[in-house]
């Protein structure tokens, strides 16, 4: 069937109606988002509905390929989708008006959906955005999509084969126009709502703890280049969440909740209250649990914070081996992600803490302004959670927290690990002495030996360099006589109660990643 070139110009036409139409929906919606929250934006909220409804694996995958890009990976999909489900409709429209403008409704009812069910919810106005966005959009379409029917039966009236554009082409500049200025005050007023929280934090002066760290050993950091920092900088330091918008919280308002079984005394405290207290700094490595064999997302810092297990004394919580009812602690951040932590293992006399600090100075945003908690010795998953608002005393049994229904294991003490970092892999270095060095950890155990194997030959020591504390990863070192040729290198870690690294390979689901690490080089 011949198309005429006509036919095929309407047919462009109606695709870019649908484009601009998704365009104003997802514009309108921005500003309204303004008026309720900036989360309840659609594509926040699908994109946060989609991170919460896919599997583990594939999350895994993404953090894997994608590392700390994968939100913008994930909300780049989604435009992408939306512009392509645009211009489907759009043509849609042009035989079906009505049915093409209903689509383009319909994906603001699935926004609201998404937006009302994501765990941080604040009711059904979060669907409001969506609602309207979806409205408008649906309108935009079916005005454009008229402009063209009408220019298409003035041309076959008159029989001159050609149509009025001029109707079209000022309704879809109208349109453009009038939704680039609704998604760029929409863009403002979210930006002047984060406002407070950012003049919050650089009104934070933060006390001089109580029981500050010990200096950092002089041997701690070797000068072998390519070896990481011993302190990692924070505005390197990895991070891996949920959140597709960075919660920004007002120190001045947050509080938090700590209740539940066991509870006693149930406490609510502010951020000053935090700050009153005593302080401890303290040296600690996390590790994610997404982390591969070799991988990225592992960073040592200094925080500065409170004892959580005296928060919970002051409650009157008790271990389970001290008689204690409640075996699980449940955080709750701001945007709804739960995490649960073993509370013997909080009160067991590691240096579990509410952070308030990082590196010397107040949280950052990215990394859990104005609080986050975090446990030496357990992966993040357990552990960390970031913008913290509510802790909640209950039981393995009785509650799973996010990751737990999502097949992680409840239980993630942190594995004995080694890394490479230098030489990297398929380097080139000049035979001769060349220097092998990376760190090793096995936080709240610490670091007994690392080894170094070359091919097939046996495991040589390395040297090793002072360790701070058990909570801290550990530099070491291995001057290598390098050889013309293709060469394996492989690495190895003792913890301090005798176990050795091992050798099997598994993943990082469902309680972290494990095997040695290994990295290929032609020595010219």
């Amino acid at each position: 069937m011949k198309i005429s070139r006509r036919n095929l110009a309407l047919g462009g036409l109606a695709a870019l109606s649908g484009l601009l139409s998704g365009y104003a929906a997802l514009a309108v919606a921005e500003l309204v988002s303004a008026a309720v929250r900036p989360e309840a934006g659609p594509v926040t909220a699908v994109g946060g509905a989609a991170i919460d409804r896919t599997p583990a694996p594939l999350k895994d995958w993404a953090i894997r390929n994608f590392g700390e890009n994968d939100k913008l990976v994930l909300q780049l999909g989604i435009l992408a989708t939306l512009a392509a489900l645009g211009l489907v409709l759009g043509v849609v429209a042009l035989r079906h008006r009505r049915a093409g403008s209903a689509g383009v409704l319909m994906f603001g009812v699935v926004g609201a959906a998404a937006a009302v069910s994501r765990p941080d919810s604040t009711g059904v106005a979060d669907g409001l955005p969506s609602l309207v966005g979806g409205v408008v959009g649906a309108v935009v379409l079916y005005v454009l999509i008229g402009r063209l029917l009408r220019g298409r039966r003035h041309a076959d009236a008159s029989g001159s084969g050609g149509w009025d554009r001029r109707g079209f082409l000022i309704a879809a500049t109208a349109a453009a126009v009038a939704s680039t200025g609704a998604g760029a005050l929409g863009r403002t007023l979210n930006g002047r709502r984060g406002q407070d929280a950012v003049a919050s934090r650089a009104g934070v002066l933060l006390p001089q703890p109580a029981s500050p760290a010990a200096p950092i050993p002089s041997g701690a950091q070797l000068r072998i280049p390519g070896i990481s920092s011993f302190t990692t900088p924070s505005r390197t330091f990895y991070r891996v969440d949920t959140a597709l918008v960075v919660p920004k919280v007002d120190a001045t308002t947050w509080r938090l909740r700590i209740h539940g079984k066991g509870v006693k005394r149930p406490l609510t405290v502010t951020f000053q209250d935090l700050l009153d207290r005593e302080l401890i700094e303290r040296d600690i490595t996390l590790t994610c649990v997404s982390n591969e064999v070799g991988g990225p997302y592992v960073g040592n810092a200094r925080w500065i914070g409170v004892r959580l297990a005296d928060l919970l004394r002051e409650t009157g919580v008790k271990p389970p081996s001290r008689g204690g009812t409640a075996d699980q602690l449940v955080a709750r951040s701001v945007d709804g992600m739960t995490l649960g932590t073993p509370v013997e293992d909080v009160m067991d006399g590691r240096d579990a803490m509410l952070a308030v600090g990082m590196n010397g100075e107040p949280l950052s945003f990215v990394h859990g302004f104005p609080v986050r908690m975090l446990v030496p010795g357990l992966y993040g998953y357990v552990s960390a959670c970031k913008w913290i608002e509510d802790i909640e005393l209950t039981t393995f049994d009785a509650y799973d927290p996010y990751w737990v229904k999502r097949k992680w294991a409840r239980k993630a003490p942190i594995k004995t690990q080694s890394r490479i970092d230098t030489p990297k892999p398929f380097a080139r270095p000049k035979a001769g002495t060349v220097m092998v060095g990376g760190v090793a950890w096995a936080q709240h155990r610490g670091i007994e030996r690392v080894e170094v194997r070359i091919d097939d030959s046996p495991w040589q020591p390395a040297d090793l360099a002072a360790q701070d504390t058990v909570d801290t990863w550990r530099q070491w070192s291995f001057p290598w006589n390098a050889t013309p040729g293709g060469h394996t290198l492989t690495v190895r870690a003792t913890d301090r109660t005798g176990e050795v690294q091992t050798e099997k390979r598994t993943r990082t689901i469902p309680d972290g990643a494990s095997g040695w690490h290994s990295v290929v080089v032609a020595v010219d």
